[in-house]
């Protein structure tokens, strides 16, 4: 905030100050410590205090004080940026100058304490600003008395570590500002606020300046606070809860500075944004807009910022962008922009110096003139459709700090010293093109080599380790994945930096790790991704600080070292797919399961019972423990874990009834005990197991027998009216903060599922996929027709059981069904002509029933094959070579197969049945692999893509339930 002081200061210089405000002066600079880190915020902070002094005995004098020209009274003390460490109290002499108007003591360190309560007694105050200063606690109501402000900062800290310290809870904003009727001045971001925004704020027509960023706001935004008739900025960004829309501006707007990032703001950008010609800021990005951008965008013509970033924005071209020549940042990546090349028109935009445009869909070729605009800093065009080469002209952007070509299809070969010589150079990612590197020895003594701090080199088919990397001794993030890097992991990597905290070595071929748990426990790691090698050894320790550790698909062997408890830190824990044994650690469990969301220790060899000692209040999203050798029954601790998302218990040796008792999870989306010991019939036996949530169960392979559990059937609400526009996927996100960045860890759901016999992984799961799988068990009756008001089904799959009765009409309700699976039943009658309406039905299969009749004519059923009504004697027709004409020579179609009326078909057909491929299990492998996402291909960059925040990214994901991860930098981004 810019101080009003050459606005007070007396002229009359030979007006001595009041004795009784000098000494309040000088007793209250003695209250504090001279501490130069307390204005660390601040470079050009210097200690005010220390120059009164020298200055004589006129207070009026002194550095940042000034007085009324004729009482001589104190009315303006600006000790803003001054080194102060301390705390102030109620009983501080400063509330002895009870005439002051203007108080600045913004960036000092008051240590924590409470905003002081007795400001309230400086009713003259027109001016308040304590921002940046470390006060901490509820802010007083006793400030709502000040109602003489015209300006209230009361800003905790531009770092997100510090967001929080304050509170406006009692009072709440409302209760705060009701009588402030003066506003025009309100700055409250990152103060924890936790409300709605209070209507009356609309009608505070003095206001110029908003500032309600980072503030837990949510609810609908007053869309009459736009129409504030002398705002000039509004910044409410990053309150995620908050909704609305923009408004139709008008051409007396006098809007300088719009940001709105970061909420659920949503609808089309206005045509009437063109009006707001004085505007010189605009963040919209990490919101829910969409469509077109308006041609009116080209009128703001003043605007030097723009962020768009990550919305759901389209179109081929943006001509009218090219008026917008002042423009020093502009970030237009993770949308949907379709154009031919990179705009041509970003060559005259002399002032811009930071351009981010990946995550859409542009084509053509890397242009040369970029490397003509030597002017700037950000450049990023990652995950795009760009072909070619990469011009050496690049060598001409010396001032280029982050460089980001990842995810492209760039070919052809890339000389690093060009870049290393770059010696700003700070963030460059190649990943995941076609490219290659040479890398030619360097004189490590040359002083003029970039000092990375982000380096990607996934992809980059690279056989061994670059010796470069030695020198790099400021790494904090490092890709090397998806290279044929072989052999031994050098031990000098462990080393290589300090600040290293993010490593990913996956899927390469790396097959040595020995010798390096004592480094790596003693290391700073909080990312460390070793998955998709041959690394065959006893289990590494992670360092203890560790928050993501895969080292999935590997032939890691023996026990969990207990000294896994310690990683109290641990978010992801991957270690799936080895040959790990012995039991999961219970004293693991309850040491971490607080902080991590994500474990999986799926496909090893663990035995013995799962742990009972889930913790209350635990984080846990994913819980994957399944084909393993566990026994036992099923934990009722289980269901502390009230965030659970996904459970998969599959393919274990548990002998148990269904656990009903899951059903209070009020997140449990996806459900597998598939091949395990369960037995007995499903009921509901409590009122709250609703299984609300659920979208997926797999209960097949199992023992279940009685009916199908009709009243659960009534109650899988998720699977009735699904949102077909979703394209996302499925999966557990986080966002921890270290050092400079906020590391965004996303991390796919995967299952592994049966088709025909066949056991297939699929990296990701649509959130609005549905399926139902309970074949392979003993259930008997009749199918209930409450089946067909599941209308979000995608699979179902009701084979190898005892069912009896008509196939339901109501099944051609299910408009969404591409898979459908009721074979090796004892179903009769005909198949219904309703089912000619699943348009999207690609795999059905009724064999080995006692169906009668013609099958059905038109849609998908002329695309079936002869093998979905096999062991039908009395079906006839298409594909059938039987026709319904020669049906009298065919037996009764109520006579029954000889043999066990129990075991029915189970028994003759049995396994025997799945090596001849109609195996129990999920039939999705032509459903997901093919028809999921052919149907969602133009959305397979945008929902799988990683959301940016500060700091660098990742550029190379697992592909198979792994973690995803982006970091972005912090210069070009204090705004978005």
């Amino acid at each position: 905030m810019i101080s009003l002081a050459f606005l007070f200061r007396t002229s009359f210089q030979h007006l001595l100050c009041r004795t009784e405000d000098r000494l309040a002066l000088l007793q209250f600079k003695e209250s504090f410590v001279i501490y130069k880190l307390a204005s660390s915020y601040d470079p050009f902070a210097y200690p005010k205090v220390n120059l009164w002094k020298s200055q004589g005995i006129d207070c009026c004098s002194w550095e940042g004080i000034w007085c009324d020209q004729d009482t001589g009274h104190v009315i303006g003390l600006d000790l803003s940026s001054s080194c102060l460490l301390g705390s102030i109290n109620s009983n501080s002499s400063l509330f002895q100058l009870i005439h002051l108007q203007h108080l600045n003591l913004a960036f000092n360190n008051f240590n924590y304490s409470m905003v002081p309560s007795a400001l309230a007694n400086l009713t003259n105050l027109t001016y308040l600003n304590l921002s940046n200063s470390f006060f901490s606690g509820q802010i007083s109501s006793e400030l709502s008395k000040l109602a003489s402000l015209s300006t209230l900062d009361l800003s905790p800290s531009y770092d997100p570590q510090y967001e929080g310290l304050l509170e406006l809870k009692r009072p709440n904003l409302r209760s705060l500002i009701e009588n402030l009727t003066s506003l025009e001045y309100l700055h409250l971001s990152s103060v924890k606020i936790n409300s709605r925004i209070p209507n009356i704020l609309a009608n505070m027509s003095s206001l110029k300046s908003i500032f309600l960023g980072h503030c837990g706001l949510f609810g609908e935004f007053p869309i009459a606070i736009f129409q504030l008739p002398k705002l000039q900025a509004l910044i409410v960004d990053y309150n995620p809860g908050l909704i609305g829309n923009l408004p139709e501006f008008h051409f007396y707007s006098q809007l300088t500075d719009l940001r709105v990032s970061n909420t659920s703001f949503s609808g089309k950008l206005p045509a009437s944004i063109g009006m707001l010609g004085s505007l010189v800021h605009l963040a919209a990005n990490d919101c829910k807009f969409l469509g077109l951008l308006p041609s009116s965008l080209g009128n703001l013509t003043k605007l030097r910022f723009l962020s768009l970033r990550n919305n759901f924005f389209h179109g081929e071209n943006v001509p009218f962008l090219s008026n917008l020549t002042q423009l020093t940042s502009i970030f237009l990546g993770l949308n949907q922009f379709t154009f031919p090349e990179i705009p041509s028109f970003f060559a005259r935009f002399t002032l811009l110096q930071c351009l981010g445009l990946g995550y859409n869909q542009i084509s053509g070729h890397f242009p040369p003139w970029i490397t003509n605009m030597s002017q700037l800093t950000y450049l990023q065009v990652p995950y795009n459709m760009l072909q070619g080469s990469l011009p050496s002209s690049i060598s001409k952007l010396k001032n280029i700090e982050f460089l980001g070509f990842a995810g492209n299809n760039f070919t052809g070969t890339v000389e690093i010293n060009l870049f290393l010589d770059l010696k700003y150079l700070r963030y460059l990612t190649f990943s995941l093109n076609k490219l290659s590197l040479l890398i030619k020895t360097r004189n490590s003594t040359n002083t003029t080599s970039a000092k990375l701090k982000q380096l990607g080199l996934g992809s980059c088919n690279l056989k061994e380790f670059p010796n470069f990397l030695q020198d790099q001794d400021q790494l904090e993030s490092l890709d090397l994945s998806f290279n044929d890097i072989h052999g031994q992991i050098p031990k000098w990597i462990w080393k290589l930096s300090k600040s290293l905290w993010y490593l990913d070595l996956s899927h390469n071929s790396l097959t040595n790790i020995e010798k390096i748990a004592i480094s790596l426990s003693s290391s700073s790691f909080y990312y460390l991704d070793l998955s998709f090698n041959m690394l065959e050894a006893s289990l590494p320790i992670p360092p203890f600080s560790i928050i993501f550790f895969s080292v999935s698909k590997n032939k890691f062997s023996g026990e969990i070292p207990l000294e896994f408890c310690n990683c109290t830190s641990l978010q992801i824990l991957d270690l799936s797919h080895n040959s790990i044994n012995g039991t999961i650690p219970p004293q693991c469990i309850s040491s971490f399961s607080k902080s991590l969301f994500v474990l999986n220790l799926q496909e090893n060899k663990f035995e013995g019972p799962i742990p009972t000692t889930w913790a209350v209040e635990n984080n846990l999203r994913v819980i994957k423990i399944g084909q393993n050798n566990l026994q036992g029954k099923l934990p009722r601790s289980l269901t502390n874990c009230k965030m659970l998302e996904f459970l998969d218990l599959g393919d274990n040796h548990i002998k148990d009834t269904f656990p009903f008792w899951l059903g209070t999870l009020p997140k449990l989306k996806i459900l597998i005990l598939h091949s395990n010991g369960l037995y007995g019939a499903i009921n509901v036996l409590e009122s709250n197991s609703l299984f609300s949530s659920l979208q997926i169960i797999d209960l097949s392979q199992n023992e279940f027998s009685g009916r199908l559990p009709t009243e659960y059937f009534k109650r899988w609400n998720a699977m009735v009216n699904p949102d077909k526009n979703n394209k996302a996927y499925l999966h557990a996100y986080d966002h921890p903060l270290m050092h400079d960045y906020i590391l965004h860890n996303q991390y796919p759901y995967s299952m592994t599922i049966t088709n025909k016999g066949s056991r297939l992984e699929y990296a990701k799961v649509l959130e609005v996929f549905s399926g139902v799988d309970l074949s392979c068990n003993k259930f008997k009756g009749e199918i209930p027709q409450i089946v067909g008001s599941l209308k979000g089904l995608q699979l179902l799959n009701l084979s190898n059981n005892i069912l009896v009765g008509l196939i339901p009409p109501t099944l051609g309700n299910l408009t969404n069904l591409e898979a459908l699976d009721l074979s090796q039943n004892k179903l009769i009658g005909s198949i219904p002509t309703q089912l000619t309406q699943l348009n999207f039905l690609e795999v059905f299969n009724v064999s080995h029933n006692h169906l009668t009749g013609p099958i059905p004519k038109g849609q998908q059923f002329d695309t079936f094959e002869n093998s979905s009504f096999d062991g039908n004697s009395g079906l006839c027709g298409f594909p059938l070579s039987r026709k319904c004409n020669d049906l009298k020579t065919l037996p009764s179609p109520s006579s029954t197969p000889k043999g066990n009326e129990d075991s029915g078909l189970l028994t003759k057909f049995g396994w025997k049945v799945v090596v001849l491929g109609y195996g129990c299990g999920f039939l999705v492998g032509v459903v997901i692999g093919n028809i999921f996402f052919a149907r969602t291909h133009e959305w397979l960059m945008r929902t799988y893509r990683i959301r940016l925040s500060r700091g660098v990214m990742k550029v190379a994901g697992n592909s198979f339930g792994g973690s995803s991860s982006m970091l972005v930098p912090s210069s070009c981004t204090s705004s978005i």
